[in-house]
């Protein structure tokens, strides 16, 4: 999908629920994440409960996006419809990029305490789209590598040291 297509989808989505919508940017974050912001005067109905509402649309705007491209693409040989909208990340009034920047601070931290113990370091469970956030900061890091474990609620991170520093 195009990215006017993209705004105009979560514009229409934000409107509908009777949210004043004050503005709307798209903004690329790397080659394959498309960073959403949107201003709302009654941010709370978004981010309240820990950004239930704000996980709730992004759920929402994916399905739709996923939707629209396994009707123009094909599925591809595994069966699966492709998934290129996973890629998009929507955030209210600034919620969601301070969510970021502090998954990137714990990810930053354990990877400098796995360099200094020269050992693995796992995270605290994390959703899929937090361990996401962790393998992306780390993947540049050359001495360490990193892995998810575990199943369901207690799937995590582990940040390996690997040397070559």
């Amino acid at each position: 999908m195009k990215k006017d297509e993209i705004q105009n989808l979560i514009k229409d989505i934000v409107e509908k629920t009777k949210v004043k919508l004050n503005s709307i940017s798209i903004t690329e974050d790397g080659p394959q994440n498309m960073w959403v912001s949107v201003e709302v005067s009654e941010p709370h109905f978004f981010v309240s409960s820990e950004g239930e509402g704000l996980h709730a649309l992004n759920h929402l705007v994916h399905r739709i996006i996923e939707s629209k491209l396994s009707k123009i693409a094909p599925k591809s040989d595994l069966g699966k419809a492709p998934q290129a909208g996973l890629g998009i990340i929507i955030d209210v009034n600034g919620f969601q990029k301070k969510h970021v920047e502090n998954i990137r601070a714990i990810a930053h931290m354990m990877g400098e305490r796995a360099r200094y113990f020269k050992s693995s370091i796992e995270v605290n469970p994390m959703s899929a789209f937090e361990r996401r956030i962790v393998h992306e900061f780390l993947s540049s890091a050359i001495d360490l590598k990193t892995e998810s474990t575990g199943t369901g609620n207690t799937r995590r991170v582990v940040i390996k040291y690997v040397g070559g520093i």
